[in-house]
């Protein structure tokens, strides 16, 4: 990894403040095969990030060189995602500030060929209870009871039921419903109780690796489930879907990379017409022969959809329930 860059200011009296570390990180996310990754570097699993130095002309463009110069792999589709500065976020054991500027980058199915420092890897090897395309998690069978048994730890009456709550909403039982979005807020919560490895909590607390998933550096894993919540709403609302598809698909392959994204299965015939009344897609006049079966129309993004104002609100891939 590299070194990071610290700020140090001093007031008019010359006495010194607190350091300054200002983080650029990269979540780069494609879906090669159905299966949502995410480009991690080094041998801890961290996102690719340096800091903001004095040579670079912007965020973003520092951000770039960044990541060329840790996996070789430019970016295309860029938006900032979080900027993360709470206090001692990150334990150093300095008495600093450290931001950190977090970046969302998608990047189409075919990138697959990164360096030898850096590769790609399913984001639910970091969460295991987010991927519910196969049916329920096995990992859910173990949290939901552990969360329960964590509520009802709470010093007064008030907390326990205001713990069971936040659990029952962000992790489906009591009768809630499955909330996609909540990715982030499942991760925090899993913290909060600590039940994953960054929280800290020891043998007694943290859940198994295969329960609580992978661990990430400090706290890129926050940020990659901020990344994922994010995504997961965007594409209900906003085509950045296509941004990670190739050039030309098949409509069942577009299903399965909204699928992969948002951890659920769509009804087949509902989605297809939803994004042929949304007039999302056009052939292209040819026909994938990829498929084991009968040869499938292949589709490409019709970019017209971007130039029409009219219809931006409706330019959007609603996960309708199978």
């Amino acid at each position: 990894m590299h070194d990071r860059a610290t700020r140090t200011k001093q007031d008019s009296s010359g006495r010194k403040g607190r350091d300054i570390n200002v983080d650029l990180i990269a979540l780069v996310a494609a879906v090669p095969e159905s299966e949502p990754c995410v480009l991690t570097v080094g041998q801890r699993d961290a996102l690719p990030s340096g800091p903001f130095e004095l040579g670079h002309r912007s965020l973003q463009s520092g951000l770039r060189d960044w990541v060329e110069q840790q996996t070789g792999h430019p970016l295309g589709y860029i938006e900032q995602l979080y900027t993360f500065a709470d206090r001692d976020r990150i334990s150093t054991g300095r008495e600093q500030r450290n931001i950190s500027i977090s970046y969302l980058a998608l990047t189409r199915q075919e990138a697959k060929a990164v360096s030898r420092k850096s590769r790609w890897k399913s984001w639910y090897d970091y969460f295991p209870w987010e991927d519910h395309r196969s049916g329920t998690p096995e990992a859910l069978n173990v949290v939901q009871p552990r969360l329960i048994a964590w509520a009802k730890e709470a010093s007064s009456a008030a907390a326990r039921r205001e713990r069971r709550q936040r659990a029952a909403i962000a992790f489906a039982f009591d009768d809630r419903p499955w909330n996609e979005e909540l990715a982030l807020h499942r991760y925090e919560l899993l913290y909060e109780a600590a039940m994953v490895e960054e929280a800290g909590g020891g043998a007694k607390t943290t859940l198994p690796a295969a329960v609580s998933g992978k661990a990430m550096v400090a706290d890129h894993r926050r940020i990659l489930a901020t990344g994922i919540a994010r995504l997961r709403s965007k594409i209900k609302y906003r085509p950045v879907v296509f941004e990670l598809m190739r050039t030309s698909f098949t409509l069942l392959q577009l299903q399965r990379t909204v699928e992969a994204l948002a951890g659920r299965l769509i009804n087949k015939p509902n989605f297809r017409r939803l994004v042929e009344q949304q007039e999302l897609v056009e052939e292209t006049g040819e026909t994938s022969l990829d498929t084991g079966g009968r040869p499938a129309k292949l589709y490409r993004f019709r970019h017209a959809v971007l130039d029409d104002s009219a219809v931006v609100p409706g330019t959007k891939l609603p996960l309708t329930r199978a």
